[in-house]
């Protein structure tokens, strides 16, 4: 079993090093959960490339603790970028239209899937086709946020789903 605490996740400080290893910098803010971890992160926002940045706070902001997402949302609220993704917008906008609860829990389970994918692929976790199917086309948040505690202390991807 592998468990990644603050001492094997480094607290990245530095907004050009946030930019260089955003999937270490998701994780660094919510392992150490320091307001430094995620002004670097915010900051490095603005060096990613448009089309990643949103899907790595999108990450971020789905997996954080509620102080965590305080943190970020106040952050992201006095930046000129968009405190909205396009994956944010869409879904929204797709809650208009089917009805707000049912559009939201949708978007919330697509949203627990990608951040799990993004967490076997930061552990360097090579996920089969069937496997990733499996995660995309599960709507149910209970067992995604369960797989992703798992997919945490996982050693090989077979054991997400015992």
């Amino acid at each position: 079993m592998v468990v990644l605490g603050p001492d094997d996740v480094p607290a990245i400080s530095d907004a050009a090093e946030a930019a260089a290893h955003p999937e270490v910098a998701v994780l660094s803010v919510l392992v150490h959960r320091e307001r430094k971890v995620a002004e670097a992160f915010v900051d490095g926002l603005h060096l990613m490339p448009d089309d990643h940045a949103p899907q790595y706070y999108e990450h971020a902001y789905s997996m954080a603790p509620p102080p965590v997402r305080r943190t970020l949302e106040e952050l992201m609220a006095s930046t000129a970028w968009p405190v909205h993704s396009p994956f944010a917008r869409e879904h929204f906008g797709r809650g208009k239209n089917e009805g707000l609860a049912e559009g939201l829990s949708k978007g919330k389970a697509e949203g627990e899937a990608e951040a799990l994918l993004l967490m076997l692929d930061a552990r360097g976790m090579h996920v089969p086709d069937s496997v990733r199917e499996r995660i995309i086309r599960c709507t149910d948040t209970h067992v995604l946020e369960k797989w992703i505690r798992r997919a945490a202390v996982i050693e090989k991807v077979e054991d997400l789903f015992d």
